[in-house]
């Protein structure tokens, strides 16, 4: 069955940094495209970042652009998201997410904490 892991969370102080992991398993990984997003206390849950299977063509919302990078390993089956010039409003679980065969799967979800 697919399993998403999410690691990498954690409180960080505004300007910092943090680098995010998903190991996936369960699926031909290397075939799809993943995703990372987000969930505020309060607020719906909204894309972060994409990347894109072969290629790795990526795409990202406008509010994390520049600042936020996601990466992918095909060999270890891990997507990454590197997080930089973090900002309070970046507070939130990230979770990683894949469609796989025409539905969702999301991992549990780490905590980012932005705060001084």
């Amino acid at each position: 069955q697919v399993q998403l892991v999410e690691s990498g969370g954690g409180l960080v102080q505004p300007g910092g940094s943090l680098t995010l992991s998903c190991a996936a398993s369960g699926f031909t990984f290397s075939t799809y495209p993943m995703s990372w997003y987000r969930q505020a206390p309060g607020k719906e849950r909204e894309l972060v970042a994409r990347i894109r299977s072969f290629g790795g063509t990526t795409t990202y919302s406008d509010s994390v652009k520049g600042r936020f990078t996601i990466s992918r390993d095909n060999v270890k089956n891990t997507v990454y998201l590197q997080m930089n010039s973090l900002k309070p409003e970046d507070t939130a679980v990230y979770y990683c997410n894949v469609f796989w065969r025409g539905s969702d799967y999301w991992g549990q979800g780490t905590q980012v904490t932005v705060s001084s």
